[in-house]
C-alpha cells in the first residue's frame, strides 16, 4: 500500500524485489567479484544472472578449468525502477556501481538476458552449438583472444581452427571448450 506520498513502506519496497517483474540492469562490479556481487544482491532479494563460461587456466605446468564471468566484472540484476530501493545496488559488497544514464540505471536492450539465460544451464554456464565455418574467438591457450573460423569439429570435443598468423593462414587443433562464437 502506498502511502500519501505515493512512496512504498521501506519494508514494501523490499518486499518488490521478488517479483519477476521489471527491467535488466547492468551491474559494475569490482575485480573478480561477480559472484561474491551476485550472491549479496540474491541476499537482498534481487533477481541476478552472471553468464559464465569454462575457461582453462595454465600455472606453474598445470592445467585447470575454472568456471569465470563471460563478461569480466559485469554481472545483470532485475528490477522495477519505479518501485524498488535499487540505490541500495550501489553500497553491495562485490559492486562498484550500476551502469547509469545520468542519474538512473540504462536498462539492457530488451531481450538481451533473456537470450543469455536460453543459452545457458541452471548455474549461469552458457552452452552454444559450434559450426564449420563460424568465425570463433580462443578463450585460453597460448592463441587466447585470437578470432579464427573453424574448420572442423570432431566427435571428442576437438576443433581445428584457421588462424592469420605470420602473414599467412595457420590450422591449430584445440579443445572446442576454449572456443566461444566471435562478436
Amino acid at each position: 500500500m502506498k502511502s500519501a506520498s505515493g512512496h512504498l513502506p521501506d519494508d514494501e519496497r523490499f518486499l518488490c524485489h521478488k517479483t519477476s517483474g521489471g527491467r535488466w540492469y547492468a551491474v559494475a562490479a569490482k575485480p573478480g567479484q561477480e559472484l561474491k556481487a551476485a550472491l549479496h544482491l540474491e541476499r537482498q532479494g534481487f533477481q541476478t544472472f552472471t553468464p559464465s563460461i569454462v575457461k582453462t587456466v595454465r600455472h606453474a605446468r598445470r592445467r585447470t578449468e575454472r568456471k569465470v564471468a563471460l563478461f569480466p566484472g559485469y554481472l545483470f540484476v532485475r528490477f522495477d525502477i519505479e518501485n524498488c530501493a535499487w540505490r541500495s545496488i550501489n553500497g553491495t559488497l562485490g559492486v562498484r556501481s550500476l551502469v547509469m544514464a545520468g542519474d538512473r540505471p540504462l536498462p539492457t536492450p530488451m531481450g538481451l538476458v533473456e537470450s543469455f539465460i536460453e543459452l545457458s544451464d541452471k548455474s549461469g554456464l552458457m552452452h552454444t552449438e559450434l559450426q564449420v565455418g563460424q568465425r570463433v574467438e580462443i578463450l585460453s591457450g597460448p592463441f587466447v583472444n585470437l578470432v579464427g573460423t573453424i574448420e572442423r569439429l570432431d566427435a571428442k570435443g576437438r576443433a581445428r581452427v584457421l588462424l592469420d598468423l605470420l602473414n599467412g593462414e595457420s590450422a591449430v587443433a584445440m579443445d572446442r571448450a576454449a572456443l566461444w562464437p566471435a562478436a
